[in-house]
């Protein structure tokens, strides 16, 4: 803010300039009102609960003429100021949401893994597009999610339901661990309760149990181990033509890697330690598009292995980057520590991720399935605007 304002002797006075560069986010407020714009005072009518921090903002301008009013829900806030424009006035009451360009959305999390669930029970496919829900993940300009689930009509008989899922960067994962427990939760607080549901997906049929102690245990089916069909490049090194610490260039370095799928391919990587061997923020995203060897990208799991029965692992994501968890990825890096020697067969294995932990068994030697438990917790639920 820059002023000049009169002294009392009638004579105007340089006063110091002032910038206040956050005054614009107030604008993103849906219950902001323009009553009036002049050269000389701008009147925005904010909630009561924002006007407190502006207010205190505002009193450490000594030479700003400030004054307000409140009523029983809003306060008037004004401040004298040349600087305002009327192109600033016309942005402000473009702010307003029609309810026309919104949906209803609820959001739950799986060990931070956060998701934006839509209900869209009653279509086939999605209500909103890939681009729509890459926006709706904004964590500045839109709720903010590491992806858009939508729960949709079942195909057959067979299901129960349908589940599709965008992630961030607006592209489509086959499957996703944490998502399906989040999914689960929400058809049950939608009403839908039941012990179990039979979930169609892209990486095929999957099975949540919601159990008693309010975690949920997943069926993932089968690891896929064929080099082709996670699917990898590497040549493949081990039994059923899989990739068992397989060296790969990428990124300047030479890694031992292991290929698994779980519906979505994933690329692990046994370390000493996480926090020194590695350059996370480096070397997880040129794995990741790494298409020479991984064609159709792939999720990155560095572990370090604790004990017999407990792994820690950070997570880069396709399509979503780092995350604080990943449900397919936990499930994909016991199978191959199971594979690797790294770990016994036999163990519920504890795999300890940014966000929590999540329990994993492979039956290798029974019905070769994989069993993932964890949490799914509502955060909140409301209506956001499509931008």
């Amino acid at each position: 803010i820059d002023s000049r304002l009169p002294t009392r002797g009638g004579k105007k006075k340089k006063q110091r300039h002032y910038r206040l560069r956050s005054t614009v986010h107030i604008l993103h407020l849906p219950d902001i009102c323009l009553q009036k714009h002049t050269p000389e005072s701008v009147t925005i009518m904010i909630v009561q609960k924002a006007f407190n921090s502006v207010f205190l903002l505002a009193s450490s301008f000594s030479q700003l003429s400030f004054a307000w009013t409140s009523s029983s829900h809003l306060s008037t806030f004004r401040m004298s100021s040349s600087a305002v424009s009327k192109r600033t006035a016309s942005t402000m009451r473009k702010a307003t949401v029609s309810p026309a360009t919104s949906v209803e959305f609820s959001k739950y999390e799986g060990l931070g893994n956060d998701f934006i669930l839509i209900d869209d029970r009653d279509k086939e496919t999605p209500s909103l597009t890939p681009d729509e829900s890459e926006r709706l993940c904004n964590r500045n300009f839109g709720v903010g999610g590491d992806g858009v689930i939508f729960a949709l009509k079942p195909p057959s008989d067979e299901y129960d339901f349908s589940m599709r899922i965008y992630n961030s960067d607006g592209s489509e994962p086959e499957m996703c661990g944490n998502g399906i427990r989040c999914f689960a939760q929400f058809l049950k607080d939608l009403g839908a309760d039941a012990e179990s549901y039979r979930v169609n997906t892209l990486a095929g049929p999957i099975i949540p149990v919601m159990n008693a102690d309010d975690t949920i245990t997943v069926d993932m089916g089968e690891p896929i181990l064929k080099a082709s069909d996670v699917p990898t490049t590497l040549e493949s090194n081990a039994d059923n033509d899989s990739v068992v610490e397989q060296t790969m260039e990428c990124n300047g370095k030479t890694w031992k890697v292991n290929a698994v799928s779980m519906g979505n391919p994933h690329c692990i990587i046994f370390v000493d330690d996480l926090e020194k061997d590695i350059d996370f923020t480096s070397d997880g995203p040129a794995l990741e598009a790494c298409t020479e060897f991984f064609p159709a990208k792939t999720n990155v799991e560095f572990v370090q292995v604790m004990s017999e029965s407990h792994l820690k692992m950070k997570v880069w994501e396709r399509g979503a980057g780092p995350t604080l968890a990943c449900g397919t990825g936990a499930c994909a890096l016991t199978v191959a520590a199971i594979r690797a020697g790294k770990i016994p067969s036999g163990n519920k294995v504890r795999v300890t991720l940014p966000g929590g932990d999540l329990f994993i068994k492979w039956n290798k030697d029974t019905d070769n399935k994989v069993f993932m438990t964890g949490p799914a917790v509502f955060s909140f639920q409301g209506k956001a605007a499509l931008k």
